[in-house]
């Protein structure tokens, strides 16, 4: 099965997301930036298109191309995945995900979350500065919840927590495994 992984990445942790889940399908990789210069034409030849963005405020950076382009990809085995700080199962992470996708396209598109890290040294000055004010401000709130005390306490510093173990359901589901 042809696939192609599309991706966007500030700091580095998505592209080496898109970069481990074309390992796992014999996929290409390709930049948004670059993939927005393609015709139509161009995504013909694949039967997989998976689309890899961060989550920023509770959105996916640039995923409304990838949507704009889906309903006329229903045929494709398709896929979004979101890279960020947060772990998992948490849910602050399971309230974005659930709000990617209309009902519609759940029905032929799945997201998987992958957690990622976070890296000062990389981010603009205006973004370094939010982050650290975002994470100063959970970890001061006064009626936080342990999850987001948890969550500032671990964006006050650059970590990485990626793995190649989340590529495999984005893999298997690409490559036509049931979900």
């Amino acid at each position: 099965m042809k696939t192609l992984i599309i991706y966007t990445s500030q700091t580095g942790f998505t592209k080496k997301y898109a970069q481990w889940l074309a390992e796992k399908t014999n996929g290409e990789v390709l930049e948004l930036k670059e993939a927005k210069k393609k015709d139509e034409a161009f995504f013909d030849e694949y039967q997989a298109i998976a689309y890899g963005g961060w989550a920023v405020a509770e959105k996916v950076a640039q995923v409304d191309w990838f949507l704009g382009k889906v309903s006329g990809w229903k045929e494709k085995r398709l896929a979004i995945f979101v890279v960020g700080a947060n772990i998992s199962d948490s849910p602050m992470t399971q309230k974005m995900l659930n709000g990617v996708l209309t009902a519609e396209k759940k029905s032929y598109v799945k997201i998987f979350y992958c957690q990622g890290g976070l890296c000062y040294e990389k981010l603009n000055l205006p973004n370094r500065l939010a982050m650290k004010a975002f994470a100063s401000m959970l970890k001061k709130k006064k009626d936080a919840t342990e999850e987001l005390k948890q969550m500032g306490e671990l964006i006050s510093n650059s970590f990485d927590a990626s793995d190649e173990k989340y590529v495999e359901p984005i893999s298997e589901w690409l490559q036509g495994a049931q979900f």
